[in-house]
């Protein structure tokens, strides 16, 4: 039992999907790696887009009103650090255990510990400053500000969750309208943490940037393991082929009422 567990379940499909997803994957790394660095060399330099962030933060305070505010007090409680972690656990937890295979819940939370790993590593080696405590509407927070760990974890879970579900079902529209959901919902938190002034617009660029890294390796991981062009073998004794047929989009079809989440 526990070895069905974690066998990995292979999928098969068109060479030109395989290709795709490389080709999205490494197309998500290199331009993650690039607005990264270019916003991190702007902040250490104090230039280019860093440049701009006192000035953005100035007018998001002068828009502030007592509904906005309330709206976005909830936004940060829902993807804040107590609530999101909690969220982040349920999901992959739930998932596991009602999941035949364990892979993808696997790789969800192996992504999830990236992303705080890096951002915990690389605030602490940059040791950059919130905006001025006066301009916080939920509490003082005096950890370093580059990049932002919210915008971070909620960004890689929001679309990491979003590809490994997807991945998996014919059914590109759906796969594009819970993007633009994910996405959606990845911008509201990023303005959620630079109006109740927690964070330099600069930060949110460079917790997006490493997002786009994280889940561009995602891709390429679960390429390389999961997906099968006709005429290959799978890989061994932890492997099992998808027993239905095969998809011909790139999102491997499942097994009909069978099919797993």
């Amino acid at each position: 039992m526990l070895h069905d567990k974690f066998v990995v379940e292979e999928r098969y499909m068109e060479p030109r999907a395989r290709k795709a997803l490389y080709r999205t994957a490494v197309l998500l790394v290199v331009a993650g790696l690039v607005l990264f660095l270019a916003t991190l060399i702007s902040v250490l330099r104090k230039d280019g887009l860093a440049s701009a962030d006192d000035e953005q933060t100035q007018w998001l305070v002068s828009i502030r009103s007592e509904p906005m505010t309330t709206a976005m007090i909830i936004v940060a409680i829902v993807f804040g650090p107590v609530a999101m972690p909690v969220v982040v656990f349920v999901v992959t937890a739930t998932w596991v255990i009602v999941a035949k295979h364990a892979w993808r819940p696997v790789l969800l939370a192996g992504a999830m510990l990236t992303g705080v790993g890096l951002a915990q590593v690389i605030s602490r080696s940059v040791g950059r400053p919130r905006p001025p405590v006066e301009l916080m509407l939920f509490g003082a927070d005096y950890t370093f500000s580059f990049p932002s760990g919210h915008v971070l974890g909620a960004s890689n879970f929001l679309l990491i969750t979003t590809f490994l579900v997807f991945s998996r079902h014919k059914n590109p529209k759906a796969a594009v309208l819970s993007f633009i959901v994910a996405a959606a919902c990845v911008v509201l938190t990023t303005v959620c943490r630079l109006y109740l002034g927690y964070h330099w617009v600069s930060d949110a660029i460079a917790s997006v940037s490493l997002s786009l890294v994280v889940l561009g390796g995602v891709i390429a991981l679960d390429t390389w393991r999961t997906a099968r062009v006709p005429g290959e073998d799978v890989t061994g004794d932890w492997s099992v082929v998808e027993p239905a047929g095969t998809s011909e989009s790139g999102a491997a079809e499942g097994a009909g009422d069978g099919q797993e989440i």
